[in-house]
């Protein structure tokens, strides 16, 4: 459903981005040329049905089902295409907006349900860990992962790196500066939906 005839009190999807905190001042989302270099260099574009140019697009037409569509979550984050274009335009910033506008609608969950585990981690021990359901993809594609993976600390041992674990007072550090960001209520919420 195109949105094309919004009353004149509803924000557009250009007014909510250039709204959002991730949008820098001088986002040149309506310097938009449609160029295509954003396209042109994007590693998803390559494997994907993920266009960037078709992003901006949507979000200069105010064509709300942009938020719902699966191609979002195709973005790698990578910002090539932001490195390159010519209007100072980052169609990474306008689709991670995006998504955030979509999880906050209750859309896209089964994209991210796989990182809950990875924001439960970080608040056990203060950093991200790997989601245990990507172990067996991962051993699949890195011969032997597993067992590096079982080996982590005795490799680091040898290494003199010490253990991954934080220190308790670090992680009640990390633990405050993610509940002044709400984090924890977030991921609660995730876990609830």
């Amino acid at each position: 459903m195109k949105n094309t005839e919004k009353d004149n009190n509803s924000p557009t999807l250009y007014d909510i981005i250039k709204s959002d905190l991730k949008a820098f001042e001088d986002l040149g989302l309506l310097k938009c040329a449609q160029c295509g270099l954003c396209t042109s260099v994007c590693p998803a574009a390559l494997h994907s049905d993920y266009n960037p140019r078709e992003i901006v697009r949507n979000v200069l037409d105010n064509n709300e089902d942009i938020i719902s569509d699966d191609i979002l979550w195709n973005c790698f984050y990578c910002y090539s295409c932001h490195s390159v274009c010519p209007s100072n335009n980052s169609p990474c910033v306008i689709n991670q907006i995006l998504r955030q506008i979509a999880i906050d609608q209750g859309i896209g969950k089964e994209h991210i349900e796989p990182f809950i585990t990875y924001g439960e981690t970080f608040l056990k021990i203060g950093i991200g860990g790997m989601p245990k359901s990507f172990f067996m993809d991962l051993n699949r594609d890195i011969e032997g992962y597993l067992e590096i993976k079982s080996e982590l600390d005795k490799t680091r041992k040898k290494l003199s790196l010490g253990p991954i674990q934080m220190s308790e007072k670090n992680i009640k550090e990390v633990n405050e500066l993610l509940k002044k960001s709400n984090f924890q209520k977030r991921l609660k919420k995730l876990k609830k939906d």
